[in-house]
């Protein structure tokens, strides 16, 4: 597909549209440049370092490691999202005649609705009994992985706004060749959001609870931001989670062997499966982002009679470190907060990111410091009946989610005023 850009000043003469079947048919460096919406250091031996590790400075400048080629390639190439597991890839690329790639998103053709943690299985429902073929439908996420992060990605430069605007389009266009129901932009930057809202995307929001760092210096120091009880409750969960002899182990780098990939994708499945039913990703996959981004990875591990029982996965971005996925062999009590959220905090605090995502939903979130944030997600549905519909929901959908963040910031942990111990 190509598209012809009217002759103006602020925008190239011509931007072409491509589709690709898989990230093998674009180079890391050019997807990477356009993920990045950023210029890549000049010096490329400038380090950096979290955690006693050196890290290339082209990292640093990858502010969500998520829509980065490495994490996107491994989901294919791993068969974890793939055409068989129903994300067919169909990337859309603009780039120029001569084929400079101006902007990029990630994009499926899906054959249902798993996966994505933004939730239409009632759209689906209500359209197909009413006679239409919802699937499949286009996706534009990180399959798997309900972070916020760019979707409508591109190089920097004087026409990065006239590139996004032409993604956008493109995205419509490609919805009416695939012969989809809709396309589903979730987890976008809220200016994407309005943009694709000027393309007739619907808008919907949702909640998460992140973690704020307003320049702690020691998890204390966190702590003694707390109301009182709140404060002691914490410390009470740190404590009981270390009993039975259970030690903490962060690794990252060079410490993320196979073998404790192995324990890691051990624990992932068994607690996978009884979430889920199948886990989604495969073992091929932890191998892939363990050779290529080892060191964007925080694995937290737990160790009990000299052997793993638990673990939680965490990626590094720039300012922020994104908890993703857990696991355990065995049940001890707080244990799942300790490695998802009180070590995130920790190497948050220690390595002076400012935030915490921990993943989708979770109020229980609340009473550990995290506080509720609004996701966006965007949504072209071609059928103007179900249109219509989906719309008189979202507004709806809109106002409750809007409230219930209202009522949960009353209920922050922080204290309020001055107390006396």
């Amino acid at each position: 597909m190509s598209e012809t850009a009217a002759p103006r000043n602020d925008r190239p003469p011509e931007i072409q549209l491509r589709v690709l079947s898989g990230l093998g048919g674009i180079p890391a460096a050019a997807w990477d440049l356009c993920a990045t919406g950023g210029e890549m250091p000049e010096n490329s031996d400038q380090r950096f370092h979290i955690l006693d590790h050196s890290y290339p400075a082209t990292l640093k400048n990858a502010t969500n490691p998520f829509v980065c080629h490495a994490f996107l390639s491994a989901l294919e190439v791993s068969g974890s999202a793939t055409k068989r597991t129903g994300w067919a890839p169909q990337h859309l690329l603009a780039e120029t005649v001569s084929g400079d790639v101006l902007g990029v998103a990630p994009c499926y053709l899906k054959s249902h609705s798993q996966g994505e943690y933004v939730f239409d299985h009632g759209w689906a429902d209500a359209y197909e009994r009413a006679g239409g073929r919802y699937y499949p439908k286009l996706q534009v996420s990180v399959p798997f992985t309900p972070a916020t992060g760019p979707r409508l990605m591109v190089k920097p430069g004087p026409h990065a706004q006239a590139v996004k605007e032409v993604l956008a389009a493109g995205l419509v266009a490609l919805c009416e060749q695939r012969q989809a129901s809709s396309v589903h932009v979730t987890f976008a930057p809220k200016a994407d959001w309005d943009l694709l809202a000027t393309r007739g995307f619907l808008k919907r929001t949702d909640q998460q609870f992140h973690w704020r760092n307003e320049g702690y210096s020691t998890f204390e120091d966190f702590l003694a931001a707390l109301a009182s009880r709140k404060r002691k409750a914490i410390r009470r969960e740190r404590r009981e989670a270390g009993d039975s002899g259970i030690t903490i182990h962060p690794l990252t780098g060079s410490d993320l062997t196979e073998a404790v990939w192995d324990d890691f994708f051990a624990f992932y499945t068994d607690t996978g499966s009884r979430k889920w039913g199948r886990p989604y990703l495969t073992r091929a996959f932890f191998s892939l982002i363990g050779e290529q981004m080892a060191d964007r990875i925080l694995l937290v591990m737990a160790k009990r009679n000299g052997r793993y029982i638990a673990g939680a996965i965490n990626f590094i971005g720039t300012d922020a470190l994104y908890g993703r996925h857990w696991g355990a062999i065995e049940h001890h009590p707080f244990l799942h907060f300790e490695l998802c959220y009180y070590q995130a905090i920790d190497f948050a605090i220690a390595n002076r990111l400012g935030t915490v995502e921990a993943g989708a939903q979770g109020e229980h979130k609340l009473a550990r410091g995290y506080t509720p944030v609004t996701t966006y997600s965007s949504h072209y549905i071609d059928d103007p009946a179900l249109r219509r519909a989906i719309a008189d929901y979202l507004s709806r959908e809109r106002a409750y989610v809007d409230a219930a963040g209202r009522e949960l910031e009353g209920l922050s942990p922080f204290r309020k005023t001055a107390e006396t111990e």
